[in-house]
């Protein structure tokens, strides 16, 4: 329930044909969404001295309010959404902030981010490049020996998503086979991970359950979405910067920032005050069970989707990577360089996916994310000046019955705040 490719934390993903792309010959429609991303960039460059609008109190904008309301219609528990444009900022919720309840989602809750915080850690990686401590193209294993890495994986391909190495949450092959990696949401083995949703993984463990099996594909010769290559990079962050990632994100981006409502809870289980609920369902002897994961553990997927956020914090967050304030403006730009993913108008930089909406709105950076019954939507332009950030709540299963449902609902929001 990632993006639109369906990318999610734990979801197995399949991108036909992606196992046969070549990277360096990209195809007409990634070689398009490349030069119409280096404009806006070039645009993007001349307006980041530009005054943002400020927040306008009590914007009336109905029809925001009313595609909300059509979300949750369609199956979601509660929804938030944020928006700031060159009108300001509007921001509402609709649907409730638990099953049963009356009360409406916190218009500001607290939500698990999911593969959200692939960006936070592509961005602290990045920020490690430009001081000279990681080389971009410098083989991973250079960093983190201990693994036996496949000497031909770059720090790149980790980012891109490019390096092959196994998804430790499970593998769906273009020939139909299964491999099942660790219990997770949204997978086959999503009972078992509620019933063991407070047990603590080591990134250490991760790895090497990853790399015990086979490989999608030799190093650089195809994109596959792995939350391995995420921890990979988060063990690289700790091993370079001498801190934990915790530590490193909060000094980073954090605090400079002045996200308070920001989080990397590494083994906590909680979730801080205020939050809608998450649920997630299956059958035990022919009877539906739905269980409250609101609470877990998230060491399951540590850097790939485990941190905590708000939509206004995500807005700052993306606005202000995007208006040059966390990354020199080279480094900015390869984070956002498409590399092609096999999957329509949507490739992916190092740590986003770049899309292209179309004539009537151009390139949006992005990187969605979701599991276990939280989603979030995490969109801007290429300058940060125009976001949208949204918090879903849903009851969640490993069939992903709410996963075309969370497709139309991207949709329906791009529609109304980037197509109009």
């Amino acid at each position: 329930m990632s993006s639109t490719s369906s990318a999610e934390d734990s979801t197995i993903l399949v991108v036909p044909g992606t196992d046969r792309l070549e990277p360096d010959e990209p195809g007409t429609v990634t070689a398009g969404i490349a030069r119409k991303a280096a404009v806006a960039f070039d645009a993007a460059g001349a307006r980041r001295e530009a005054v943002v609008p400020s927040t306008v109190a009590g914007q009336d904008r109905p029809e925001l309010q009313q595609v909300i309301e059509e979300i949750v219609e369609s199956g979601f528990v509660g929804v938030s959404l944020r928006v700031n444009d060159e009108r300001g900022e509007w921001a509402g919720s609709a649907g409730t902030a638990e099953l049963g309840g009356t009360a409406k989602p916190p218009i500001d809750g607290h939500v698990r981010i999911a593969s959200n915080t692939k960006t936070f850690t592509a961005t602290l990686v990045l920020q490690l490049v430009a001081e000279g401590r990681i080389g971009l193209d410098t083989p991973a294993a250079d960093y983190l020996p201990e693994f036996g890495l496949d000497e031909r994986i770059t720090v790149r391909m980790l980012l891109q998503h490019t390096s092959g190495v196994f998804n430790f949450t499970g593998e769906l092959y273009e020939d139909g086979s299964v491999v099942l990696g660790i219990p997770a949401p949204g997978t086959p083995l999503g009972k078992e991970w509620v019933e063991h949703r407070f047990e603590t993984y080591r990134p250490q463990e991760l790895v090497a359950l990853a790399l015990s099996k086979r490989a999608r594909f030799a190093p650089g010769a195809g994109w596959s979405y792995s939350n391995t290559n995420y921890v990979l990079a988060r063990l690289l962050i700790e091993k370079v910067a001498g801190r934990s990632f915790a530590e490193e994100v909060r000094r980073r981006i954090l605090d400079p920032l002045g996200l308070s409502g920001t989080v990397a809870p590494e083994t906590s289980s909680e979730i801080p005050e205020p939050h809608a609920h998450a649920y997630y369902r299956y059958e035990e002897n022919g009877e539906e069970k739905i269980v409250d994961v609101t609470r877990h553990n998230p060491s399951w997927n540590p850097c790939g989707g485990d941190m905590i956020s708000t939509t206004r914090d995500l807005h700052t967050f993306i606005s202000a990577l995007l208006s040059g304030e966390l990354l020199p403006a080279e480094l900015l730009a390869q984070m956002c360089t498409p590399h092609p993913t096999g999957i329509p108008a949507m490739d992916y930089g190092l740590g986003v996916f770049v899309r292209d909406l179309g004539p009537d709105a151009g390139i949006v950076i992005t990187h969605n994310g979701g599991h276990a019954g939280y989603a979030t939507l995490m969109y801007s332009t290429p300058d940060g000046a125009k976001t949208m950030t949204a918090s879903l709540t849903c009851v969640d299963d490993s069939v992903m019955s709410i996963g075309v449902p969370f497709q139309n609902a991207q949709q329906k929001l791009l529609t109304h705040v980037f197509l109009r």
